[in-house]
C-alpha cells in the first residue's frame, strides 16, 4: 500500500510544482493526473499495482468530504450574504457540467459508432 500512496502522492507532487513552478493555469493536482495516465499508458502493468489500494481509497471515499463539511460550516457568514448569487454560480455550472457531459457522449458515440466491440 505505502509504494501505490507514494506513487500517487509523487505524481501529485510533481504536478504541483510543475503548476506553481511553470506559472500554468491548470491545478497541479490535474496534471498529476495526467501524469499518472502517462505512466498507466506506458507502462500498463502498473495499473494491477495500483488496484488494491485504489479500491481500499474509494470505499472510503466519503471520509473526504468532511473537510469540505466542514469548511462550509465555518463559512456560513459568506454563505448567508451571498447565498443568492452562490445558488445562480451552482445552477449554471451544474447545467453547464451536464451539458458538457452530453456534448462528450454524443461526440464519443459519433467517434464510435459502427466500431465493432
Amino acid at each position: 500500500m505505502l509504494p501505490t500512496l507514494a506513487l500517487l502522492l509523487t505524481c501529485q507532487l510533481i504536478g504541483e510544482v510543475a503548476a506553481r513552478g511553470l506559472g500554468l493555469p491548470i491545478p497541479g493536482p490535474v496534471l498529476g493526473l495526467a501524469l499518472l495516465l502517462a505512466a498507466l499508458t506506458v507502462r500498463p502493468f502498473i495499473a494491477q499495482t495500483l488496484r488494491p489500494t485504489v479500491h481500499v481509497i474509494l470505499a472510503h471515499l466519503s471520509l473526504m468530504f468532511v473537510p469540505a463539511g466542514v469548511g462550509v460550516i465555518g463559512n456560513l457568514d459568506v454563505l448567508s450574504e451571498d447565498w443568492a448569487a452562490l445558488l445562480v454560480i451552482l445552477v449554471a455550472s451544474t447545467l453547464l457540467a451536464m451539458l458538457a457531459a452530453v456534448g462528450t457522449f454524443l461526440a464519443v458515440r459519433r467517434l464510435t459508432e459502427g466500431r465493432e466491440p
